[in-house]
């Protein structure tokens, strides 16, 4: 009997010990979630303050006039003097922080960048980018800062050095200023994490502002920054852009550095990541390349090709031959989306180009097999492994299901295909691959990639416009609607230059049109998409601009014509 009392004392105690361990540990992870949450509020206030110094020393700056002036003008003012360069930095010092109030975009403020304006001198040969103020996505590294992907185990871990991209930055004259807000892992296109929380639509605050890049969509969608730079992944850049009404540019995955750029899921080469601008309209995305294209960029980065910017491909008047297609017949496109391709379509044609059907073909496959198989071969442990020792897991709807044995996965998988094949070949999609496997996965890549482009120049296109997911979904959702990254997901595995460029808004008939929604498979997700866009009347909607890999320059091009012919049509304003 005394034997048995011991026993369960001492597994009583031992029980004990372990949930005071578990709790000291978990009270000790919520502390430096409560330090980082100050410290971004210490951010604010020190914006503010910077401000109001600014403001009380000169108060007869017209803020409002620099803040309306498009990037290229912006720069010549800043290049020529007619513009001090204090001026403009705390222009957007105040409008950023009246945009991070209002939509929690900003995660920490770069405070020596007051430093950097006050050392900035315009002598010699000025950078291109000359004094303008510039944001950076948190998985970005800024010496002396965190990059933490919202996971709290990188809080209070400052990096040592400045990544390529804002050591080229800073000598091209720019001047970091803020870094902005991510979903935990960058693995969503929402922008949600425990640390920072959520980031809000600046357009309308119940709906999301997109992501990765979300915190950048929101800042610069209100206005907050005049250009920043992000990642993009799935559509991590382009999502942001279309959700929030603005531009963005996912070059070809190398074309600029990725190095000192945090990963969501490091290692992983089957579905290409890129760093890439965002901005308010094409011609701020295209002096940002020209800027960043330079022997400073090839040096510091031998892996980067060096390829400066090509004007004349640029500048070009050339009639275009541009391919197009309305849907990927995987996820339907909202009324809104398919009306943007068919306008946008009849203004190039009025303009003199040659607009040609595309066929796209299997991109159900194409998605499941090479985008989610590829992101996730080891089923994904790389990306669980992320969240060990966190407080809480992942909103990805597949989280559950990345723990489950293979077994089970494919057993699930089976028993669901006859109903369900959506969610089938998803189960399917994320079951752990021996190396063989993988190798195999990344040549069907490849030759997938071949046949594309064979495809693309048997029409002997120029450039394709294609669907962008729009409008904007309801916070919350995107981590419902994981298939609906189709559209953009597939120029990763591709490995395409894509850009996003707004050309209309929901009318009331788009409304009116959606009631009859009801998606190519009727699952779930058909369902939640109707859901998710309802009540849209006036948020924007976007088109997706395409060429070929390392035709950067041609696709900015027609990003640019795209946009010159929809201000020109009045048809988006």
């Amino acid at each position: 009997m005394q034997l048995r009392l011991r026993a369960v004392l001492c597994c009583s105690a031992a029980s004990l010990l372990l949930l005071l361990l578990r709790w000291r540990r978990r009270s000790g992870l919520w502390r430096k979630v409560k330090a980082a949450r100050q410290r971004q509020e210490r951010s604010l206030v020190q914006m503010e303050a910077a401000v109001q110094r600014f403001r009380e020393q000169y108060p007869s700056v017209n803020v409002v006039s620099i803040l309306k002036l498009p990037l290229p003008e912006l720069t010549k003012k800043l290049q020529d003097g007619s513009l001090p360069l204090e001026h403009v930095f705390y222009a957007y010092v105040g409008k950023a922080l009246q945009m991070a109030t209002e939509t929690n975009c900003i995660t920490e403020y770069l405070q020596e960048s007051e430093t950097h304006v006050q050392k900035a001198t315009p002598e010699g040969k000025l950078g291109l980018l000359y004094g303008v103020p510039v944001s950076l996505k948190d998985s970005i590294d800024c010496q002396d800062h965190d990059s933490t992907l919202g996971f709290i185990k990188n809080i209070n871990k400052p990096v040592a050095e400045d990544s390529v991209l804002v050591q080229v930055l800073r000598r091209q004259g720019a001047i970091p200023f803020v870094k902005t807000n991510i979903p935990q892992s960058l693995i969503s296109y929402d922008c949600n994490n425990l640390i920072f929380g959520q980031t809000f639509n600046p357009l309308l605050y119940t709906r999301s502002p997109g992501g990765s890049t979300g915190g950048e969509g929101a800042l610069i969608g209100g206005g907050g920054s005049i250009l920043g730079f992000g990642t993009d992944l799935g559509g991590s850049l382009r999502f942001p852009a279309a959700f929030c009404g603005i531009c963005a540019f996912k070059p070809t995955g190398n074309r600029l550095s990725k190095k000192g750029v945090v990963s969501g899921i490091p290692g992983q080469k089957a579905v290409t990541a890129a760093v890439g601008p965002i901005a308010k309209d094409v011609e701020s995305l295209a002096l940002s390349m020209r800027a960043l294209l330079c022997e400073d960029m090839f040096s510091l980065d031998s892996s980067v090709p060096p390829l400066p910017f090509n004007e004349e491909v640029y500048s070009s008047t050339q009639p275009l031959r541009i391919g197009y297609y309305e849907t990927d017949f995987f996820t339907m496109p909202s009324p809104a989306m398919r009306r943007a391709i068919r306008e946008t379509k009849k203004l190039l044609e009025d303009a003199g180009h040659t607009l040609v059907p595309f066929e796209l073909m299997n991109v159900d496959y194409a998605f499941f097999n090479f985008c989610v198989r590829g992101v996730f071969a080891d089923g994904g442990a790389s990306f669980l492994r992320k969240f060990k020792g966190e407080l809480e897991e992942s909103s990805l709807g597949l989280f559950w299901l990345m723990k489950s044995p293979n077994w089970l996965k494919t057993a699930l998988s089976w028993i669901t295909k006859p109903f369900m094949p959506r969610v089938s070949a998803m189960l399917a999609s994320v079951r752990a691959n021996t190396v063989d496997q993988v190798w195999s996965l990344h040549h069907e890549i490849e030759e997938f990639s071949q046949q594309f482009i064979a495809q693309w120049k048997k029409l002997n296109l120029d450039v394709m416009l294609c669907p962008m997911l729009g409008p904007a979904l309801g916070i919350g959702y995107p981590s419902k609607l994981s298939v609906a990254v189709s559209y953009t997901m597939l120029y990763n595995a591709l490995d395409f230059p894509a850009g996003v460029v707004p050309v209309t808004t929901v009318t009331d008939e788009d409304e009116e049109e959606l009631k009859g929604y009801q998606g190519y498979f009727r699952d779930f997700w058909d369902r939640t998409m109707a859901k998710a866009i309802s009540g849209s009347v006036g948020l924007p909607v976007s088109v997706q601009c395409v060429a070929l890999p390392w035709q950067e320059e041609l696709c900015l091009r027609f990003m640019k014509e795209v946009e010159t012919l929809v201000l020109k049509s009045n048809s988006f304003i």
